[in-house]
C-alpha cells in the first residue's frame, strides 16, 4: 500500500470534469485507488461518490492505492493531481 497527501490548487476543487478524468484512469489499474478528505475514504472509480466529497481548492486530499500495480498507478495518478488539480 502506498499513498500520497495532496492540496488542491484547482480554484474550482475536484468538479465534474477532472473527477470524471480521475475515475477513468482509476478504472485502468486492477489496484484500489482510494481519495480521503476529512476522513471519508471513496474509491477513486466511483464518479459521483467522488464529487460527493465536496474537495474545493485549499482542501487536503489523501490517495491511497494498493494492489498488484499500485506503483505504476501511484505514479499516473500523482502525475494527473499535479497537471490538473
Amino acid at each position: 500500500m502506498k499513498s500520497f497527501t495532496y492540496v488542491i490548487k484547482d480554484s474550482a476543487g475536484i468538479h465534474a470534469r477532472p473527477a470524471g478524468l480521475l475515475s477513468k484512469l482509476a478504472k485502468e489499474f486492477s489496484s484500489e485507488i482510494l481519495v480521503e478528505k476529512d476522513k471519508k475514504n471513496v474509491n477513486a472509480t466511483r464518479l459521483m461518490m467522488l464529487m460527493g466529497l465536496g474537495i474545493k481548492c485549499g482542501d487536503t486530499v489523501t490517495v491511497t492505492v494498493s494492489g498488484e500495480d499500485e506503483d505504476a498507478a501511484l505514479d499516473r495518478i500523482q502525475a494527473f493531481f499535479r497537471e490538473n488539480l
